[in-house]
């Protein structure tokens, strides 16, 4: 199950954690509100494809979205896709939605946007493998254990409010 996979890598970690457990929710703002956070502190784990079997993982809060510019840049590289669903399972062995660093059945890099540091105190909330389930963390802890680098990869969610 992929869930324990994940919540063992946690536990693995040594990081102190919380896990959360809740039913589908319908926006970033409701998920917060569940997992007892911000909505910049729930971070969208994402599965970018820099070529053949070559992967990564971007960590990008919730507020933001990924600056493809800017992450070319960080990483020496002229070209970055995002696989179908089914590419990043076979990546990750998670589906969409339930993606997370921790326990993937690759170790994929990590590169964590520059926002989620700075302050020793914060915690984020990242998914956990399955659908409903997340794991609560220090923010640079979490970085720090995954290896991350930290760079300026991101611009603020386009707002949708007329």
């Amino acid at each position: 199950m992929s869930e324990q996979r994940a919540l063992d890598a946690v536990v693995a970690s040594g990081l102190e954690h919380t896990v959360t457990r809740h039913g589908r929710v319908g926006s970033l703002e409701e998920a917060a509100a569940v997992r007892g956070v911000q909505p910049r502190d729930i971070v969208k784990t994402m599965v970018v494809r820099r070529g053949e079997d070559d992967h990564l993982f971007v960590l990008v809060p919730g507020d933001r979205q990924i600056s493809w510019p800017r992450l070319r840049a960080v990483l020496g590289v002229s070209r970055l896709s995002m696989p179908d669903a089914e590419a990043a399972r076979e990546a990750t062995g998670y589906a969409r939605g339930t993606i997370t660093p921790f326990g993937s059945s690759t170790a994929w890099p990590v590169v964590a946007d520059a926002t989620l540091t700075g302050d020793p105190d914060r915690i984020i909330s990242l998914g956990a493998g399955a659908h409903g389930v997340a794991v609560s963390v220090n923010a640079e802890a979490a970085l720090a254990h995954l290896g991350a680098q930290v760079a300026d990869v991101t611009d603020p969610e386009a707002s949708t409010a007329t």
